[in-house]
């Protein structure tokens, strides 16, 4: 009962009382004179088939959330660090084995340089986190790197960092999922067949669980995320005891250092810096959290400061560990008979292969890789969000869902990863020369951009937050240029793609930038009061209950209504207009033949002769097109009618002058089934 008198039964014999509710109770609540504020009842779907979607959709992804719950929707710091950092932290478990790969081809000798290449990336991550800091703290709004570049360069500027960003998120997805498959593949060979299968169903299952929304992301993934954590900080801990105070691996170490002796001379900078580039990929996922920022729990900016902190910490103690693992106890990358991680070697190493905590631990590895996938899955959407409040994507991106996720974004990043995923048979190896690339591009503008606003807003200590983007700056264009050349060709692709997504972009803000100036209406303009004439044209294939309904409406609008009747049969014509004429006097038929069988063109040139016909020394009237519909039952019922009303539709949208009035008849509607007679009783069509 929506609204009307309730009657109530009280505690007592005799005791009744009635109710009043008013009409908008269960629908809306007033908050303020002429508003209303939609309740969740309102939303509800009417039909069955809307129904039954709503209910699976629900089960799935929860039941629809208000805007105000998304307060409750926020993260704290440790929720925070298992979505944002989880990318970060699981690159540890595939750059250490891109900076052996490349080693390798300098000799065995070179492998002993693996250790240093990870300090200098670990130093590299240091400047870049102390940098991000000082980007959550100014720009608590989010945006990362774009916002930075938009209020310091300007448009064009900061759409290249966006779609820099964009690319790399992308590449995150496709990248993780693709390392998790191998780490599962490395412990059971036999799934190696059906890996691109598996990688699919992962991205699948990240993106119902993002559908879900933040808390319950969180919830889903910060166990996972913390378990890894410990487990390899735990290995690193027994694999440096193993490997300092028991002597383990110290022949191999003594070799390598002696073989390094002799060939260091010889040993490639070169080398050396496609080492560097390779393992460069480590710092993907840092930006991260500058970018969702509005995500945290209040305060924000400082909680997403000490969130970067910490992820920068364990992010260097696991990389720089595991390198120290692998150099130490002369592991590399093993593709023959069966392929095998760096990283399960080493757990092979300390907890023995096929151990249960070998198990375990690519178990754990596997998941957060999976779930490394998240960080993309939180900032991709979030960035298209920013994108299109600012006209530079559809604006259907800056909706939120019923769970208060950026549902859009979600599924394109899903779709995209996917197809990359099929497209490179999830190869780790074949996808990570496409990444890092824009992340870096990335690093140097927004660093770039906070030297500007270091300069333009002067806050106490400036001076020293300067020197610390400068400097970040600066370490990031020269690793980016080193990245792009090291990676080539593989890495112009992307640089060629960031030129593309710009040009995108700028289309389309300038297509919602002319719409915009189209539409404006002067401050200043007060509407008038305008009565301008109007006619009314039915198109019509008979008489029959949807027709009689739009006449009727029809007459509501207009004194100027005819229909519409075309055909290519004269004959038939002519039974119709008899009916017509007995039927319904009140309102003129013209009947149009068509030879060619033709039904939109004919119908748009009577238009046009009416038009034609009008005299030129007044406005032209206002042409409403009132089209009959019959609503079908069921869904599959709707392939079988209106098939000619919305080909009508598609013609006349847009045509001066003209407006499209959809009438649409119901089974049981009351003029419909009964339209008004001579008495109450009127004859029934």
């Amino acid at each position: 009962m929506i609204g009307g008198r309730r009657p109530i039964q009280g505690r007592k014999p005799g005791d009744r009382r009635v109710r009043v509710e008013r009409p908008h109770s269960a629908l809306f609540r007033w908050t303020g004179p002429g508003q209303l504020t939609a309740k969740e009842a309102a939303s509800v779907p009417t039909t069955a088939t809307g129904r039954l979607f709503a209910r699976v959709k629900a089960l799935l992804l929860g039941r629809p959330l208000a805007s105000e719950a998304e307060l409750g929707e926020r993260l704290s710091k440790k929720k925070a660090l298992a979505i944002f950092s989880s990318d970060a932290i699981s690159s540890s478990a595939y750059a250490t084995e891109e900076i052996l790969r490349v080693l390798i081809l300098g000799g065995i000798a070179a492998l002993a340089w693996g250790l240093w290449v990870s300090v200098g990336i670990a130093v590299l991550l240091i400047a870049v986190a102390i940098s991000y800091r000082q980007i959550c703290i100014a720009y608590p709004s989010g945006g990362g790197s774009y916002s930075v570049s938009k209020v310091n360069f300007g448009r064009r500027t900061s759409l290249i960092a966006a779609s820099a960003l964009m690319i790399d998120y992308v590449l995150t997805v496709a990248v993780s999922v693709a390392s998790s498959i191998e780490q599962v593949t490395s412990a059971v060979p036999e799934l190696f067949d059906v890996r691109v299968v598996l990688g699919v169903v992962a991205i699948v299952l990240i993106t119902i669980g993002n559908l879900r929304g933040l808390r319950e992301a969180g919830n889903l993934f910060a166990i996972p995320t913390y378990v890894f954590i410990v487990s390899a900080l735990l290995m690193i801990v027994i694999g440096t005891i193993r490997i300092v105070v028991f002597g383990e691996g110290e022949g191999y170490a003594a070799t390598l250092g002696h073989q390094l002796d002799e060939s260091v001379q010889t040993l490639s900078i070169i080398l050396l810096l496609r080492a560097f580039a390779a393992g460069a990929v480590a710092l993907t996922g840092t930006e991260a959290i500058a970018t969702g920022v509005p995500a945290f729990e209040p305060p924000e900016a400082k909680n997403a400061a000490t969130t970067l902190a910490v992820m920068a910490a364990l992010l260097g103690v696991l990389f720089i560990g595991l390198t120290f693992l692998a150099v130490n106890f002369g592991i590399t990358h093993v593709e023959e008979p069966v392929k095998q991680t760096v990283i399960s070697q080493i757990a092979g190493k300390i907890y023995g292969f096929g151990s249960i905590p070998f198990f375990l631990f690519q178990g754990f590895t596997a998941l957060l890789l999976v779930l490394a996938a998240n960080t993309s899955f939180n900032a991709f959407p979030r960035l298209l969000a920013i994108l299109a409040i600012d006209g530079f994507i559809p604006r259907q991106f800056s909706f939120r869902g019923d769970r208060l996720a950026f549902s859009y974004g979600i599924i394109v990043l899903a779709t995209v990863a996917a197809g990359l995923i099929i497209l490179f048979q999830g190869e780790t190896h074949l996808l990570i020369p496409l990444y890092a690339v824009g992340v870096f591009i990335d690093f140097t503008i927004s660093q770039s951009g906070m030297i500007r606003h270091w300069r333009r807003e002067r806050p106490p200590g400036w001076q020293r937050r300067l020197a610390i983007n400068a400097f970040g700056a600066t370490l990031t264009a020269i690793v980016a240029v080193v990245v792009t050349i090291a990676k080539a060709p593989q890495s112009f692709l992307v640089i060629a793609l960031i030129p593309l997504l710009v040009g995108g972009m700028q289309f389309i803000r300038r297509q919602y930038d002319a719409q915009e100036k189209e539409l404006a209406v002067r401050d200043e303009f007060i509407v008038p009061v305008n009565h301008r004439e109007q006619r009314v044209v039915i198109p019509v294939n008979g008489i029959n209950r949807a027709v009689v309904q739009a006449v009727i409406f029809g007459q509501t609008l207009a004194t100027d209504v005819r229909a519409v009747f075309i055909t290519e049969d004269p004959e038939q014509g002519d039974e119709v207009r008899k009916k017509w004429e007995r039927q319904v006097p009140n309102v003129p038929l013209v009947i149009v033949e068509s030879p060619y069988r033709a039904l939109i063109g004919p119908f748009t040139a009577y238009l046009d002769v009416l038009d034609l016909a009008w005299p030129p020394d007044k406005p032209a009237p206002i042409t409403i097109v009132v089209l009959p519909e019959y609503v079908a039952r069921h869904w599959w019922d709707r392939l079988l009618y209106n098939q000619s009303a919305k080909r009508l539709k598609a013609a006349l949208l847009g045509r001066e002058h003209t407006v499209i009035a959809d009438v649409p008849y119901r089974r049981g509607t009351l003029t419909g089934s009964t339209p008004p007679g001579p008495d109450a009783s009127g004859p029934r069509t």
